[in-house]
């Protein structure tokens, strides 16, 4: 699995050095910095804590045992539910959720769909899907929307924006755009903090900790980025891949409490290695905290096999961090694939 990492280039080009902990107190003020070099081929970066690459991380990696490698000899549980998807063509009274699996969720309000990082494909490159997409692909309406956050396989998957619908309205980060519209597709390209509407929809790209690389595009060459999906009804934040840091208590401060946060919660082992731009459980949870949000979606977990751990760990640690807390697990929603829940609507709370 390593040796397909170093080939990819998944989760491991922005690494931390050793003893590397989560800020707990930066200027706000970097979440606005320029963030882009004009005459570089590291062209973005993250302006509160940039990181260089550092190849000799990957080796380290490579050669070290995994502690998990006996839980992972054992066959995961990963719950699958059947779902046609048929509903989606059809209006839905309050807003509803489907985990597709990964990170990709099907948002459905009213007549209209939205798309996070839409993976329907049997692989992340060459890393093999281990749980199938929980509708199928060709039950998406024609005039659905999607949010891309960043350019890695398990989160841009050529193949299924090639076998979307044509008609779909793309919206992605910096960088982005050449790859959609070589396909014929519509797209709109947005830096942090710029919106652009599409339907009954308000679409805000936000920062995130992460950075880039895909075969074609260098490490950092495009942007990566969180989003803000907004309707009349509610507010979503879809987190895409990130670290923890500031960033999420700045969000509820600009726009107040947010009804469902789609958080990562897996591929985080090694810390050593995985902090800077992966959540683990329990930093899910702080991030859920920090935003306000009425209920937690947990994702990316349960569908690649990128990391250390085991693929249907992380809901079970988050679930034990929830526990310690002591904290209203309703809130939180751990799906299994193909799941669809609905939201109930009231007026927005705070922590």
């Amino acid at each position: 699995m390593v040796a397909v990492l170093l080939g990819v280039g998944l989760p491991a080009c922005a690494p931390p050095s050793e003893g590397w902990s989560p800020p707990s107190e930066l200027d706000v003020a970097a979440l606005y910095a320029p963030h882009r070099r004009a005459h570089s081929a590291v062209r973005f970066f993250n302006p509160w804590d940039p990181r260089p690459h550092r190849a000799r991380d990957l080796a380290r990696w490579f050669v070290s045992k995994n502690p998990y490698g006996d839980a992972k000899r054992v066959p995961p549980v990963v719950p699958v539910v059947p779902n046609d998807g048929a509903h989606l063509r059809e209006p839905a009274e309050g807003p509803r959720f489907t985990w597709v699996g990964h990170s990709t969720f099907a948002i459905h309000e009213g007549r209209e769909v939205v798309l996070t990082d839409p993976h329907f494909g049997p692989r992340a490159l060459v890393v093999p899907r281990e749980t199938p997409p929980g509708i199928p692909m060709s039950a998406l309406p024609s005039r659905a929307f999607a949010v891309v956050s960043h350019n890695h396989y398990d989160h841009l998957d050529a193949a299924s924006v090639e076998g979307l619908p044509p008609e779909m309205q793309w919206f992605v980060p910096l960088g982005l755009g050449e790859f959609f519209r070589a396909r014929g597709r519509r797209v709109v390209e947005l830096d942090w903090w710029g919106s652009a509407r599409g339907g009954a929809w308000k679409f805000t790209c936000l920062p995130s900790q992460h950075w880039s690389r895909r075969i074609g595009q260098g490490v950092n060459e495009s942007l990566w980025c969180a989003w803000l999906i907004e309707s009349a009804k509610a507010s979503y934040f879809f987190a895409g891949d990130t670290g923890y840091f500031h960033g999420f208590g700045e969000y509820r401060r600009r726009f107040g409490p947010i009804d469902v946060a789609m958080l990562p919660i897996g591929a985080y082992e090694p810390r050593w290695l995985m902090a800077y731009q992966h959540l683990n459980p329990a930093e899910a949870y702080r991030a859920f905290r920090d935003l306000g949000a009425r209920y937690l979606l947990a994702m990316h977990w349960g569908t690649f096999d990128l990391t250390d751990e085991p693929i249907d760990l992380p809901p079970r640690e988050l679930m034990r961090v929830v526990t310690a807390a002591r904290a209203e697990q309703e809130r939180i929603r751990i799906f299994a694939v193909g799941e669809t829940w609905e939201l109930p609507l009231q007026s927005k709370t705070s922590d």
